[in-house]
């Protein structure tokens, strides 16, 4: 039996795909459902992308100059070009449509305006938990850490205010205290969270001297942060928790329900593999379980968490010095 709790949702196991392109597509939400995703987290709707179609059909129908007041009623009325929300919540009734298992929306902003508004919209359009993406780069020496956290508790608290759904808080790993910014969230009503966002840096290009988009797909040791939190939040935290970031195997996906996970994401595993990948972990924790007698999940979540190793230090230190110790490289590499 695999069935996991994740957001106050029942789900029937604990793989969810997260936000992706896949999701923007109705036959490949229907190729996840069919595979055997519990649930599918949709793109996300970013605060700059609703505000700057804002911006520009404001100066296009409010903004010209006309040389004949009879040219006015040839403008177009605001209604007749369907906002980039408007395509995002009909895809919402879309998915919800056609699919049985729980479609989680997705919000991705970091300031304190009008685009949260459009979180009502998205629970009246039937969608079934929100996920707030939030990132917010302190690039001023002058931002206090606590100001960093303070926007991503007041962004959580403006959402509850007007909706009643779950909501799911999507947190980068760069906090001075995550185990201490997870119970804040908590406490502010957030039923959820996953660790960890990744983001995609930008590079330079040595022969233009400008800076270029870089993407590098994340891999299996990625996970081993998302694993490591995870491990020490466990039963110190109430609300859920849920692994993304560099889950590409069975194997990854085991070791981060045995740290503590209800839910594990998977995105760029898919992209690359394809929605066949859930099938094969799904057949391959089934096997495992077999092997290790355990019937459900509930029976090892959190079994090598913090709270059940002797060596919690591992967690709670970063141990190079032992790891370095205990380096052997290659034959012939060095003399």
């Amino acid at each position: 039996m695999m069935t996991t709790k994740w957001l106050g949702l029942e789900l029937k196991n604990p793989f969810v795909p997260s936000s992706s392109p896949l999701s923007r597509s109705l036959d490949a939400a229907r190729q996840l459902e069919d595979a055997g995703a519990a649930a599918i987290i949709m793109y996300s709707l970013f605060e700059e992308e609703v505000r700057s179609e804002a911006e520009s059909m404001v100066r296009f129908l409010h903004h010209q100059e006309h040389g004949h007041s009879e040219a006015v009623d040839f403008l177009p009325d605001n209604a007749d070009f369907p906002s980039v929300t408007d395509r995002y919540l009909e895809h919402i009734s879309s998915l919800k449509a056609s699919l049985e298992i729980p479609i989680i929306a997705s919000l991705n902003g970091v300031s304190n305006t009008g685009w949260l508004e459009h979180a009502i919209e998205i629970q009246d359009a039937g969608a079934d938990a929100l996920e707030l993406n939030v990132y917010h780069v302190a690039a001023s020496p002058w931002e206090e850490s606590s100001e960093v956290e303070g926007r991503y508790v007041e962004l959580l608290k403006t959402l509850k205010e007007d909706i009643n759904i779950p909501i799911n808080m999507k947190l980068s790993p760069f906090f001075s205290s995550i185990s201490n910014m997870v119970k804040k969230l908590e406490n502010a009503g957030a039923h959820g969270v996953s660790l960890f966002n990744r983001f995609y840096q930008p590079d330079i290009n040595i022969h233009s001297m400008s800076l270029q988009h870089s993407l590098h797909p994340s891999t299996s040791s990625d996970a081993l942060l998302a694993m490591r939190w995870i491990a020490m939040l466990y039963q110190r935290v109430g609300c859920s928790l849920g692994a993304t970031g560099g889950v590409h195997t069975s194997e990854d996906a085991i070791k981060l329900l045995l740290a503590g996970a209800d839910v594990v994401h998977l995105a760029t595993s898919i992209l690359q593999q394809g929605p066949e990948l859930i099938g094969t972990m799904l057949r391959d924790l089934e096997e495992w379980m077999e092997d290790q007698n355990f019937e459900t999940i509930h029976e090892f979540r959190g079994r090598v968490s913090q709270l059940s190793v002797a060596d919690t230090a591992a967690f709670e230190r970063v141990n190079y010095i032992r790891v370095l110790d205990n380096y052997s490289h290659k034959p012939g590499v060095m003399t």
